[in-house]
């Protein structure tokens, strides 16, 4: 039987996207494990400004690779980051919006809560 994971708020994770199909394990939901050194565990509405962070970075999220079948990325697109990385961003101004539902509850051992709030789609 699987385990149950959970979201930020300690409910069952949401569904982050399926088109284009994101997570560690390619599910559409930002599910972890202790295989996913990188925690990609936050559900994000991806910008521009992100993209390019990112890019600049050394992490192309744009340029589609058929191989791995990736479409690459464009604004609007949802898809599960990396935690440490959306940290990053967002010291440096240019951090996403959040989809708390479908943010995986290990992303707060990267992140502050308050912050995943102040950046959330989901709650007013």
């Amino acid at each position: 039987m699987q385990e149950i994971q959970v979201n930020v708020f300690g409910e069952e994770i949401k569904e982050c996207s399926c088109s284009p199909m994101t997570g560690f394990f390619r599910t559409g939901c930002c599910k972890t494990s202790d295989q996913d050194q990188g925690s990609h565990t936050v559900c994000t509405v991806l910008t521009n400004k992100f993209l390019e962070f990112s890019f600049n970075q050394g992490n192309d999220l744009i340029t589609p690779v058929p191989a791995f079948s990736f479409p690459g990325l464009v604004t609007g697109d949802r898809w599960c980051l990396c935690a440490p990385r959306w940290q990053e961003a967002l010291e440096q101004e240019c951090a996403p919006m959040v989809v708390l539902s479908a943010t995986h509850e290990r992303a707060l051992e990267y992140i502050d809560f308050n912050d995943l709030k102040r950046y959330a789609l989901d709650i007013t």
